[in-house]
């Protein structure tokens, strides 16, 4: 795997002396161990021959290093020293960015669990109208299976969660809750298809079921879905996502 030496890696980072340098590597590997790390996965002593002035060779001690241990002793290294606060600059804009890439993704993954579940809505709607000849029946079975998922009904949950007048509850959801109503959403499609349900009463109570098994699974894990923060409007989240393309071309114009 990709590593480095200590000893080079000291003078990049302006100490001179080895000893004051070991300083720094012992603050980093308390890090490494208070992080939950193995010190050894990270930092491994080695000896290696390093040839004198008068051309013999003399064994020393090292250390190689991994990428995160570097990133360690560079946060544990005297800020005073350009080198070291430079490193720290680094890694602190790299840490941002990935941050800002971890939400676009988390963002971008809302988004396609709330289109997933509308494409699932649309089919189980058709389904039943299908069935049923009604087009009403699709609100009151999707509204018992909230309150299966939730223990409290629809209205309950929307004004928990403050969503405005007018507006759908899974827009205000966040994405583990979307995909916990578009699994059950989707058992309810296939068994309706699968078993022939037909009327209101049977597809009612086959949604029902299916949404108090995935509350089921969630409790089982520590999630209670009822007590779970509203999340951004999506469709702010959708306008925000859509335009950062944009933004991000013209800024490259520009430059």
């Amino acid at each position: 795997m990709e590593f480095w030496f200590a000893r080079d890696i000291q003078h990049l980072l302006g100490y001179s002396e080895w000893r004051n340098f070991q300083k720094v590597i012992v603050k980093a590997k308390t890090s490494c161990e208070a992080t939950d790390n193995n010190i050894s996965d990270h930092f491994v002593d080695v000896n290696k021959m390093v040839k004198l002035g008068s051309g013999s060779e003399r064994e020393i001690e090292d250390i190689m290093l991994t990428r995160y241990a570097c990133y360690l002793i560079a946060q544990n290294g005297d800020p005073r020293k350009e080198p070291i606060a430079f490193a720290q600059n680094y890694f602190a804009v790299q840490t941002r960015k990935l941050e800002v890439i971890e939400q676009r993704i988390k963002d971008w993954e809302r988004l396609q669990a709330r289109q997933k579940l509308t494409l699932s809505e649309k089919e189980l709607s058709e389904l039943i109208y299908e069935k049923t000849g009604n087009d009403k029946n699709f609100g009151l079975i999707r509204s018992k299976g909230d309150q299966a998922l939730f223990g409290k009904s629809t209205q309950q949950m929307k004004n928990l969660l403050r969503v405005p007048k007018g507006r759908a509850l899974t827009d205000f959801l966040p994405t583990i809750t979307i995909k916990a109503k578009d699994f059950a959403t989707e058992i309810t499609v296939f068994n309706t298809k699968e078993k022939g349900l037909r009327s209101e009463r049977q597809i009612s109570a086959e949604h029902i079921t299916n949404n108090r098994g995935v509350r089921d699974i969630l409790l089982k894990r520590g999630i209670k879905p009822e007590e779970l923060p509203a999340e951004e409007d999506i469709k702010k989240l959708e306008r925000r996502v859509t335009s950062e393309p944009k933004k991000i071309l013209g800024k490259i114009l520009i430059n």
